[in-house]
């Protein structure tokens, strides 16, 4: 690694003497720096370093970190240029009106075919496809002046060995690199380029940063908003193309293929629990907005196709149309960002409006997509964590399926990249595509193999600080209507404090229940809703015992099959369900 000639100076010529935070200077148009940004910003300057990497939860302030840190080295000369590499077109602009704010001119239009920008600018906004377009226009740029690059979301420069090997050729003579991410972690063995790695105690290269801030410290701090999951769960039918009709409950253990059909057909617009959850989350936003004026709510879809029918069933629902976003077109950037400053509740964006986007009145989601790795739901979920005032809290409406539960009770947990770690069983079920594709839009799937037929929708738990909430709940009940009338705004203890209250009361009213003499069953109801109604039940209770002890879902429902014998959930027959009810019941009074 280079020395900088800067790396010897004393330190009071930034006036901050080692160990005093309190005098770091602060321009004319800078707000004041939070207490991580203070941190990671005495450790730049006391090391000076030519690469530095900022792991910074979303929602954190990364960007005006990076512009403090630019500004620093411009003042003083250490460098006479910045380059910003960002993900998508939309965030350029949006890194040239934070950096304008901090008295650095940079130009969002440059053009690799322009080849240089007007002497009016510090140097250009750029997107790692530009870089990889033209690696050596950008190596040229950087070797003629001496240039700090910062390099935005640098996980990306691992998406495909394109964008990463172009961002090492052109950016290898910078004279210095600051990288960002919120989120470091990848699935795969890509390093990624600037990025130190060292061993960890397992013998594996992690990747090293210099500066880490995780959402639990920033939680802790009021920086980011706690953010609550209602799991939807689904009673599912499908036909495939041989014409056989499958049943299966999502969130049950179920092999891979069928656990997959699930979860697509409960997404299918065509079916109920895309209507009913759109209508519990409305109904929620209605709640958040009565303590947030301007919350809106943001409506991942898989594909462009379902987006269309997602917003048609929430114009339905609302009677208004919503903002809807299939790519990352300049007329979408334009929706966008007349999004972020009007009024309007809800926008449909095709898998995700893309990490970094700033619209932190998103306060409701609805996660309507299959893409199921920690990296993808991380950044799809960093949309809505950015707190404006304390007390504010984010509602994500996520399918109840095993691995999107397990990364929402994960959520506190910071990562790593890690190089030749072996992929867990669950990771391998759920490969869907990387990064690249996440910010894509998907080709229609080829439906001639297979047929969603119905799909309902009942509210399976809530998930808060890693805890299981709630006993389940029908859509339309007061059960549900309890947990979606929870207040805009809450501490986090607030949150706990409520969640088990709620889920005490449910409790109760089970065990009253469970404790009167029982009737015979209806006369009329056929099989399948009976057996709906009973896999109903054992669900709930299944929650309400992950919630005392901690043990998996899938762990309790093994145990039980185990005990009472039978097939699995979905083959199980209306009796056996009832035996596994029955010990569940028995083995909570004990």
């Amino acid at each position: 690694m280079t020395a900088s000639p800067r790396a010897s100076a004393p330190l009071p010529q930034h006036g901050l003497p080692t160990g005093d935070l309190s005098s770091l200077p602060v321009g004319p148009a800078e707000q004041k720096l939070r207490a991580w940004q203070r941190r990671a910003l005495a450790k730049y300057l006391q090391s000076s370093p030519r690469d530095f990497l900022a792991v910074a939860t979303p929602g954190a302030g990364k960007t005006a970190f990076a512009l403090r840190v630019a500004r620093e080295l411009l003042h003083d000369r250490t460098v006479s240029a910045v380059t910003v590499v960002a993900p998508t077109e939309h965030l350029k602009s949006q890194w040239a009106l934070a950096a304008a704010r901090q008295g650095i001119q940079l130009d969002p239009t440059f053009r690799n075919a322009d080849g240089r920008t007007s002497t009016d600018f510090a140097g250009p906004v750029l997107t790692y496809a530009q870089v990889a377009a033209h690696p050596m226009l950008h190596r040229s740029r950087t070797e003629a002046r001496r240039t700090l690059v910062i390099l935005d979301e640098i996980h990306h420069t691992g998406d495909a060995r394109s964008w990463g090997d172009a961002a090492r050729e052109a950016f290898e003579p910078a004279h210095r690199r600051l990288a960002l991410t919120g989120t470091p972690f990848r699935s795969d063995d890509n390093p990624i380029p600037f990025v130190g790695y060292a061993p960890g105690p397992d013998g594996l290269l992690r990747s090293a940063a210099d500066s880490s801030y995780g959402y639990g410290e920033a939680l802790r701090d009021a920086v980011v908003r706690p953010v609550i999951f209602l799991a939807y769960s689904s009673e599912t039918r499908w036909r495939t193309r041989a014409g056989n009709e499958i049943s299966a409950r999502l969130g049950d253990v179920l092999t891979p293929d069928v656990a997959a059909l699930a979860w697509r057909t409960a997404l299918d617009p065509k079916g109920e629990w895309i209507p009913s959850v759109l209508t519990a989350a409305d109904q929620r936003l209605t709640q958040v907005r009565r303590a947030m004026p301007d919350a809106a709510g943001l409506v991942i879809a898989t594909d462009q196709a379902a987006a269309r029918a997602y917003a048609a069933h929430l114009r339905a629902i609302t009677g208004v149309a919503p903002v809807l976003v299939v790519s990352d077109e300049p007329g979408s950037s334009a929706r966008i960002a007349a999004f972020e400053r009007s009024s309007d509740r809800w926008m449909v964006a095709v898998r995700m409006v893309s990490e970094g986007v700033d619209i932190p009145r998103l306060a409701v989601g609805v996660y309507a997509t299959n893409a199921s790795t920690p990296l993808y739901f991380a950044q799809a979920i960093g949309r809505f964590v950015r707190a404006r005032r304390p007390g504010e809290t984010a509602s994500i409406f996520v399918p109840s399926v095993p691995v999107l539960l397990r990364l929402a009770g994960e959520m506190e947990a910071q990562r790593d990249h890690v190089l030749g770690a072996p992929k867990r069983p669950e990771d391998e079920i759920w490969d869907d595509s990387e990064l690249e594709a996440a910010n894509q839009e998907l080709s229609e799937p080829d439906e001639g193999t297979f047929e969603a037929l119905e799909a309902s929708a009942h509210l399976d738990q809530v998930i808060f600080d890693g805890a299981s909430f709630g006993t389940g709940a029908a859509t339309g009940t007061p059960d549900e209507e309890e947990y979606l009338g929870l207040p805009g705004l809450l501490t986090p203890d607030q949150v706990t404090t409520l969640l088990t209250a709620r889920q005490a009361a449910q409790v109760a009213r089970t065990s009253k229940a469970a404790a009167a003499p029982k009737s015979e069953q209806p006369v009329g109801l056929s099989t399948y809703e009976i057996r709906a109604a009973l896999r109903k039940e054992l669900s709930g209770l299944v929650a309400a015992h992950h919630h005392r002890t901690g043990q998996p879902h899938g762990a309790i429902h093994a145990h039980l099959r185990d005990a009472c014998g039978g097939p699995a959930i979905a083959l199980a027959t209306a009796d056996q369900i009832k035996q596994r009810i029955d010990a569940l019941r028995a083995q909570a009074r004990r």
